[in-house]
């Protein structure tokens, strides 16, 4: 069908009565060639399952479905949501919710209990809590291939010690290993988009032993809400200054650095210095 070729988009949207919603941060692919870059990073094949999430008018879903995979389609707009069902395939690989991602019943995506993968683009107004959502899914679910705002991306995939680094990169390490992949010009888009996009790849792993993750993010998010303030300063509301100092001591971590500085192996070693008894 070629949904991504722009003719074709706009004749499906005009047929549809359908629009892209800004609200729903809906940007369409329309470069096939990204598409099938995708894929590859991905690595999808007809062993695959796959979730996508915000599939819109479905080019990638047609990319994803022409590999052989059997897809998971989570999609909250109505319209695009009923009209999926036209690119099913004849052994019914394409099963299609019309839901919320962040609220939809898990169970209905993992009928399938491990080797399954998300390949999305994302709705960028909801990459950080779409992320804490599935990132913690392991060993249910492989794998994330997903496409985000390039400065996003920057922060999901910065090495600790370097510029773009943050909570979220420490959050994500949590988890997998990230890797930025490769960069998508606006106007490989319609409507095009005022920023440039980025796909990343995460594969996922299991959290280190004796982490409360949730716990753990606190304590990412309490280090980075002032990073240019030196670790003692900016954890001072987390513990007492007795308790941090010992813990700085046990971890050895100068509490003047910024948290920028620590490495994950530090994160998790003041973490445990904390919060273990």
């Amino acid at each position: 069908m070629g949904i991504f070729r722009p003719t074709v988009l706009r004749e499906f949207l005009e047929s549809e009565g359908a629009k892209a919603l800004k609200g729903l941060s809906q940007n369409f692919l329309i470069d096939g060639n990204i598409i099938r870059k995708i894929l590859r990073v991905a690595q999808i094949s007809e062993e695959d399952t796959v979730i996508e999430i915000g599939p819109g008018p479905g080019a990638l879903t047609e990319g994803l479905l022409q590999c052989g995979a059997h897809v998971i389609a989570v999609e909250l707009d109505r319209k695009f949501a009923s009209s999926l069902a036209r690119l099913d395939t004849v052994d019914h690989r394409l099963t299609i919710f019309q839901e919320d991602a962040l609220t939809i019943d898990l169970s209905k995506l993992f009928v399938k209990k491990s080797h399954i993968k998300l390949v999305s683009n994302l709705p960028y107004h909801l990459t950080t809590p779409l992320l804490e959502r599935f990132l913690p899914l392991y060993p249910m679910l492989d794998s994330m291939t997903i496409m985000v705002q390039k400065e996003v991306a920057e922060r999901l995939t910065a090495v600790p010690g370097t510029k773009h680094v943050s909570s979220l990169s420490f959050f994500v390490r949590l988890f997998s290993h990230p890797t930025y992949c490769f960069d998508v010009p606006a106007n490989c888009f319609f409507p095009k988009p005022s920023v440039t996009s980025t796909v990343a790849h995460l594969q996922l792993h299991t959290p280190p032993v004796g982490i409360d993750t949730k716990l753990f993010e606190t304590l990412l998010r309490t280090a980075f809400l002032k990073r240019r303030k030196m670790l003692r300063s900016s954890l001072k509301g987390i513990a007492s200054s007795e308790k941090l100092s010992a813990a700085f001591d046990k971890s050895h971590i100068d509490p003047t650095v910024r948290p920028e500085e620590l490495s994950m192996d530090q994160f998790i070693a003041l973490y445990h210095n904390l919060f273990s008894s």
